[in-house]
């Protein structure tokens, strides 16, 4: 990983009293992004499925920070494949994604993107991560959300999983 330590743990417990909260997205974006910009994070959001949209526009963006980002978005991407695999999803350097990278912000280098699974299996949603260093992200950050989004409830998936 580049840049600071990354404090996961500390972002999990923080979010644990967030499993009942009605901005329990917005929250869980506020944590990350107080915890991670400082550590080489250049923006932090949630894409929610849309199953009954047409596959390039069935990712509507969620709660942000700290720039716009485009929506809706296609399966082509990052996200959709996080989504349809239902496994974390880590690039080391976007541009080696070609055509298949959805560009938001022409200064993203990389990204990770972790699924959200409900308790029946369904994968719902994903969260996004990106960032304006190469090779941010590996898999001490996959294990790290994971973490985080089940403490928040968000997740049926903890650390054993995906």
């Amino acid at each position: 990983m580049a840049g600071p330590r990354r404090d996961y743990q500390a972002i999990a417990q923080a979010t644990e009293s967030y499993a009942e909260r009605p901005d329990q997205m917005r929250a869980v974006v506020d944590a990350l992004w107080n915890g991670l910009h400082n550590a080489g994070v250049s923006w932090v959001g949630f894409y929610i499925d849309h199953p009954d949209q047409p596959h390039d526009r069935r990712m509507v963006l969620g709660p942000c920070r700290d720039k716009p980002a485009c929506s809706p978005i296609g399966l082509h991407g990052l996200c959709g494949q996080a989504l349809i695999s239902r496994q974390v999803q880590i690039v080391r350097d976007v541009r080696s994604l070609g055509v298949n990278y959805i560009a938001c912000d022409p200064r993203d280098r990389s990204e990770i993107v972790a699924p959200l699974i409900d308790q029946a299996g369904v994968c719902w949603g994903v969260l996004d991560l990106d960032s304006w260093e190469p090779a941010a992200f590996d898999e001490a950050d996959a294990a790290g959300l994971r973490r985080v989004l089940h403490a928040a409830g968000l997740t049926a998936i903890g650390l054993e999983g995906t």
